[in-house]
């Protein structure tokens, strides 16, 4: 009997291993799977590499694990908001690498690397530092700007609802990167609001099918 649900949010990140490279769902404080942050913070796998839409808000989440001292690296759109000093701080003090990929560059790499495909070519970044050390082809007269894939090891996302399966589904914009980012990693590990029993999600309605998912728990609000 195929059942991907975990009892604790322990038992949901055991095994994630240093050097990890971890993709995070969210998109600033939607969708940022805060219970399973936290309890990877309680895990504590260092040298990690993240990938996120942005670099944390507050002391919170995604900012309480590069509090933490566990990343290494972060690969992000946007890591500077008005409440990102605890990146600010790591960045300005040399502990903390940044890779700084334009937003639907780094949708693109991430379903790419989902996808498997290779790599692809975009105009983004053409002509910036971005775009250093970067091949450039001209196709029919055009400059474009190859970008690699992003695979990961795990990928931390959070869902409105979940079955046994592995079958998500999203609350409105809290979806934003959790799709992609479960196609993307070796191991996916999904938050959930509530798990249904099968049948009870409408086939239509799932965004993420279970074959991409490993792990889920239940989080209650």
């Amino acid at each position: 009997m195929i059942n991907k649900i975990v009892p604790t949010l322990q038992d949901a990140v055991a095994g994630i291993a240093d050097g990890s490279t971890v993709l995070v769902g969210g998109f600033g404080g939607a969708g940022q799977p805060l219970a399973l942050i936290d309890a990877l913070i309680e895990q504590g796998a260092k040298d990690l590499t993240i990938v996120n839409n942005n670099a944390g808000n507050g002391d919170t989440g995604l900012a309480a694990l590069l509090k933490s001292g566990q990343v290494r690296k972060i690969i992000c759109s946007f890591p500077r908001q008005a409440d990102s000093h605890v990146f600010d701080g790591l960045y300005r003090a040399g502990k903390l690498e940044l890779e700084l990929v334009p937003q639907g560059t780094l949708a693109e790499r991430i379903r790419a690397g989902g996808a498997g495909i290779g790599g692809f070519y975009t105009r983004t970044g053409l002509g910036t530092m971005l775009a250093e050390g970067k091949e450039v082809r001209n196709i029919n007269g055009v400059e474009f700007v190859f970008e690699l894939p992003i695979v990961a090891d795990v990928a931390l996302i959070k869902a409105k609802l979940g079955d046994r399966w592995g079958n998500l589904t999203y609350n409105k914009t809290a979806r934003n990167f959790g799709p992609v980012h479960a196609t993307a990693a070796k191991l996916t590990i999904a938050e959930v609001d509530d798990v249904v029993e099968l049948g009870e999600l409408d086939p239509e309605a799932v965004v993420t099918p279970g074959i991409y998912v490993k792990r889920i728990v239940r989080v209650q609000a």
